[in-house]
């Protein structure tokens, strides 16, 4: 990721353009569909490994764009262990912690993934575009080894 000034002068906050950002990059044909309301931008694309689809829905606190991602696979109640299994081995071999089980205590858990960029990052358009590629390359693999290995 770039930091520092471009050629043409200081490179743009995330946080001033995200919503741009996301949308020319699904545009770009990474998403199957996209629709947006007035604080987030969720993508879908189909996961061919598993024959299912993947939503990531992007959106900002105070300080950070976070990129929440699902398969759409509510858990059973006998899949929270196993499910626990999955997350700390994803996040143990990858070296980020991005998966996890989400609203155990909820009516609907699910695993999720959670990826995050500061709202003051500065990139490029093309730098935050190989970051969202790999952010939902990473919720591919992650959601297909979550079915293939552990079941889910």
């Amino acid at each position: 990721m770039a930091h520092a000034d471009s050629a043409f002068g200081p490179l743009p906050e995330v946080g001033a353009h995200w919503r741009r950002l996301v949308e020319n990059w699904a545009g770009r044909g990474h998403a199957g569909s996209t629709t947006s309301d007035s604080t987030s931008v969720t993508l879908e694309f189909a996961v061919p490994e598993t024959g299912g689809v993947v939503t990531i829905r992007f959106m900002t606190t105070r300080k950070l764009l976070v990129a929440f991602m699902t398969d759409g696979h509510v858990l059973r109640e006998d899949q929270l262990a196993p499910a626990a299994a999955a997350a700390n081995a994803w996040n143990t071999e990858q070296l980020i912690p991005m998966l996890s089980v989400w609203d155990v205590r909820g009516p609907r858990p699910c695993l999720a993934g959670v990826c995050v960029l500061p709202l003051t990052s500065r990139m490029t358009p093309h730098d935050f575009e190989q970051l969202a590629s790999d952010w939902a390359e990473h919720a591919r693999q992650m959601f297909t080894r979550c079915q293939e290995v552990f079941r889910l």
